[in-house]
């Protein structure tokens, strides 16, 4: 089965955006929470946290889970 060039295109930038250290979606989501929580409070993302930015950066999946988290953290704060 051939790949067209917009399957072609995707993994090579996927490729190209993976780092020598990176963490899977279930460790991911684990400290999504820590990292959502330092956006809204306008902190800085610690190094701890770098490879949570970087995976929601890579990921859709993840992301999306993310947003949703955002969104509903930010619900709660207009409360």
């Amino acid at each position: 089965m051939a790949l067209k060039l917009a399957e072609v295109r995707s993994l090579v930038r996927a490729a190209l955006a993976t780092r020598p250290v990176e963490i899977g979606c279930d460790d991911c989501l684990a400290q999504v929470a820590a990292y959502a929580e330092r956006e809204l409070a306008g902190l800085p993302v610690s190094e701890a946290l770098r490879l949570v930015e970087q995976h929601l950066g890579n990921c859709p999946e993840c992301r999306e889970e993310y947003e949703a988290l955002l969104a509903a953290l930010r619900g709660a704060m207009q409360r």
